[in-house]
C-alpha cells in the first residue's frame, strides 16, 4: 500500500502547519493550522476529505497549528489526539479566534464543539493504537506546556513529527525529550534553521536590568507578549527576579494561565507561575486599564505583535513618554505593527514616532539551528528529513547543513507537494 506525505500547509512558510500522512485511501493528519495575510485575514490550509481522516494529531494549541481544525468537523467527526493542556487551551484559543475572525471562517461554534467532543487525551511517553493498525507514541516537544512530538508506526515505516520544538529548559517546560526517538522519516520544523539564539541567561539578565532602569526612573514598561506561552514565561521570570515590583497583566493571559495551573506536573516551575498569579494583579476592565499605565511598573499584555488587544491601547498612551519603554519579547512577523516599530520607530502607517525606549529581547520558544541539528542526530535509524515551518531561504540553508554535516537525505517541500515514503 502506497504511503505519501502531503504538505497541506507550512511548506516553505512559517505557520499554517498541516501535514497529511496518506496511507492508501486514509489519512493521519499532523496539525491543521492557519496563517494570516497582510490584512490579518486567516489563510487556510489545503484540504483532504475529512471522512478519510483516521486520526488528527494536535501538537500544541497555537493558532498556526489548530486554527483550521473545526473545518474537519463540518462533514465528519474524526478522532483527535492531544495532551490535556492542548485540549483545554485550544478551546480558549479557538473561541477567541471565532470572536475576532468569524467573518472569514467557514466554521462556527458547532464545529468547534464537535472537535472538542472527539478529542482523546494523551500523556507524555505513552502510546495509543488507531484502528488496531497504527501506533502513535508521544514525547515532550519543549515548545509550550502540552506540546508533543508524535511518532506514528504504520507497521512498515515510522514517521516522526516534531511540531514546534525547543531544546532548552525554560521556566514553563523542560527541553524536548528526544531520548526515545526512532524513525525512518523525520518531519521537523525549521523556523530558525539558519541561526542560533543568544544565551537565555544573558537575555534574561539584560531584560531584568532594563526593566529596573525604566521603573526606577519613574517609567512604565509595556511588555507585549503572546498570551499563550510567552506571557507566562515572562511573568514567571518577573516573579523570580523582581517580585516586589508593581506588575500587571492584561488580555487573555489570565484564563490561559489558570488552565496551565490545572496541570502543574507539566509546568517545569509551576511554583513561579503560581507566585506570579498570587503576587501580580490582572487588569479587570476598562476602568483599571485607563489607570495602570500612568503609574511606574510593568504591564504584560497581549497581543505580542501589537496587532490588537490591550497592548495596542497601552502603546498609544506610552509612545510619547521618554521615561517609559516598550520591550518586545515575541517574534515580530513582517508587516506587523511590532516589526514596524522595530524597523521604522512607529507602529502605524504615517503614525507619530515612538519616543519611549524600544527594545527586543529574544525569548524564542523555538530551537535554534544547533538544537535542531541535535534533534536530527538523536533519531535512531533515520533515513530522511522533511523540513517544514520555515521560509524558503532558511529551509534551504537548513537542508544543506543536514546533508553536509549529517549525511542524510533532506528536503524542504512546497505547499501542495506529495512525497513518496
Amino acid at each position: 500500500m502506497a504511503m505519501k506525505l502531503k504538505i497541506l500547509g507550512a511548506g516553505r512558510e512559517v505557520g499554517r502547519a498541516a501535514v497529511a500522512l496518506e496511507i492508501g485511501e486514509e489519512y493521519i493528519l499532523f496539525d491543521y493550522g492557519v496563517t494570516f495575510d497582510e490584512r490579518d485575514i486567516p489563510q487556510l490550509p489545503l484540504v483532504v476529505p475529512p471522512s478519510r481522516v483516521k486520526a488528527l494529531l494536535v501538537s500544541h494549541s497555537h493558532l498556526d497549528h489548530i486554527g483550521a481544525i473545526p473545518m474537519l468537523y463540518i462533514s465528519a467527526k474524526p478522532r483527535a489526539y492531544a495532551s490535556y493542556l492542548t485540549y483545554r487551551i485550544s478551546k480558549v484559543m479557538l473561541e477567541d479566534f471565532l470572536k475576532l475572525s468569524s467573518y472569514y471562517l467557514p466554521f462556527e461554534h458547532v464545529e468547534l464543539d464537535a472537535f472538542l467532543d472527539n478529542v482523546s487525551i494523551l500523556k507524555y511517553n505513552s502510546s495509543v493504537e488507531i484502528d488496531k493498525r497504527y501506533t502513535v507514541e508521544t514525547s515532550n516537544a519543549g515548545h509550550i506546556p502540552g506540546s508533543m512530538i508524535f511518532t506514528v508506526d504504520t507497521g512498515r515505516k515510522r514517521i516522526i513529527y516534531t511540531g514546534d520544538v525547543n531544546t532548552i529548559d525554560t521556566r514553563l517546560v523542560a527541553g524536548a525529550d528526544t531520548s526515545r526517538l526512532e524513525g525512518d522519516v523525520l518531519i521537523i520544523e525549521g523556523t530558525y534553521g539558519d541561526l542560533d539564539h543568544p544565551d537565555r541567561g544573558d537575555v534574561e539578565r539584560q531584560f531584568i536590568e532594563s526593566i529596573k532602569e525604566v521603573v526606577e526612573n519613574g517609567g512604565t514598561v509595556l511588555v507585549p507578549a503572546f498570551s499563550l506561552g510567552r506571557a507566562q514565561e515572562i511573568l514567571a521570570l518577573l516573579a523570580e527576579k523582581v517580585p516586589y515590583m508593581d506588575v500587571k497583566y492584561d488580555g487573555m493571559i489570565k484564563p490561559i494561565t489558570e488552565i496551565m495551573l490545572e496541570d502543574k506536573r507539566n509546568i517545569r516551575r509551576s511554583d513561579l507561575l503560581e507566585k506570579a498569579i498570587e503576587t501580580f494583579q490582572p487588569v479587570r476592565g476598562w476602568s483599571e486599564r485607563r489607570k495602570v499605565w500612568r503609574e511606574p511598573g510593568v504591564i504584560v499584555a497581549s497581543a505580542g505583535m501589537l496587532k490588537g488587544g490591550p497592548s495596542l491601547y497601552y502603546i498609544k498612551r506610552l509612545a510619547s513618554d521618554k521615561n517609559s519603554a516598550v520591550f518586545l519579547v515575541s517574534f515580530q512577523a513582517p508587516n506587523t505593527p511590532g516589526r514596524m516599530l522595530l524597523e521604522e520607530g512607529t507602529f502605524m502607517d504615517k503614525g507619530p514616532r515612538v519616543v519611549a525606549r524600544v527594545e527586543w529581547f529574544d525569548f524564542s520558544s523555538h530551537a535554534g539551528v544547533s538544537g535542531l541539528l541535535e534533534i536530527v542526530k538523536s533519531v535512531k535509524n533515520l533515513e530522511r528529513v522533511i523540513v517544514i515551518h520555515s521560509d524558503s531561504d532558511t529551509a534551504d540553508r537548513f537542508v544543506s547543513r543536514i546533508r553536509e554535516e549529517l549525511g542524510l537525505e533532506a528536503y524542504a517541500p512546497s505547499m501542495g507537494e506529495s512525497i513518496d515514503i
